[in-house]
């Protein structure tokens, strides 16, 4: 279970996933030794894209306590060949990177949950780095469900999706969207490491669903703020929506969810939806 943010194993687990999953051939090393026992890059080959010595890759890997510098975590990044969400993420495994004095957000801000409701006739919600829905105007609750009718503790994105009855069929490809979803949630997970929600929602989530367990334990970090859906909705048919994800300045941790249809069929769908 997922009970705390263990940085020290996390990171050691988080290097050794990410050095095994290059291929030596687009570094242009030699296959020598034709049997590598292990896929992607030996440590001596990491250490020496990084520049430092084997027997620091090796305690890294076995998590023996080492606290790498910010230099050493952006030569690791780079010869890691690290995404830019991964090296944040990984920024943050060592504490190395700034963190904000806010607070959590538990409520929505009061001119965001104004914007919310004055984004209509787009579907649109407010939530945390955890995914907690903060607030949400008509149009999302028509598009998704009637937020108001669910506990407190179920107005969460990520466990409606694995939770819910409706919401679990809701997702043409739904894969994909818990593999995002997943991919954020370990890297708010590795920002917030003293949010006890936080780390109880992942660890209920580990312990009550297969698919994300299997998916979590694969360490894939990506925080997306655009991109599309496709919804299945039982009223008005298939959906597809473009979305995007903003951070106001003043209150960095809550989201605004803006959703806007993909194509005509979809706006078509969307406006019958909301004259209901």
């Amino acid at each position: 279970m997922t009970r705390t943010v263990d940085r020290t194993r996390e990171l050691a687990a988080f290097l050794r996933t990410r050095r095994e999953r290059l291929d030596p051939h687009d570094f242009g090393l030699p296959s020598r030794r034709q049997s590598r026992r292990t896929p992607g890059l030996r440590r001596e080959e990491v250490a020496e894209l990084a520049g430092v010595s084997i027997d620091y890759i090796v305690r890294l890997e076995q998590g023996r306590g080492l606290r790498p510098s910010a230099e050493v975590v952006e030569a690791l990044s780079g010869a890691l060949r690290l995404a830019p969400d991964e090296r944040a993420y990984l920024f943050d495994l060592a504490q190395q990177r700034p963190r904000s004095a806010d607070k959590l957000a538990t409520a929505a801000a009061p001119p965001l949950a104004r914007l919310v409701a004055d984004l209509s006739p787009l579907p649109a919600m407010l939530m945390n780095h955890r995914y907690d829905i903060l607030a949400w105007n008509g149009e999302m609750a028509r598009l998704l469900l009637d937020f108001d009718t669910l506990p407190p503790a179920q107005r969460n994105s990520m466990w409606l999706c694995l939770m819910h009855p409706q919401i679990r069929e809701f997702y043409v490809d739904r894969e994909r969207v818990v593999r995002e979803g997943i991919a954020h949630l370990r890297a708010a997970w590795a920002a917030h490491p003293d949010d006890r929600a936080l780390t109880d929602l992942i660890a209920e989530f580990t312990t009550r669903d297969e698919e994300f367990a299997r998916l979590w334990a694969e360490r894939d970090v990506k925080v997306n703020g655009r991109g599309r859906k496709v919804i299945r909705h039982p009223d008005v048919g298939v959906i597809a929506v473009h979305f995007e994800v903003l951070m106001p300045l003043q209150d960095p941790d809550q989201r605004l969810l803006i959703y806007r249809a993909a194509d005509d069929e979809s706006q078509s769908a969307l406006d019958r939806l909301c004259a209901r």
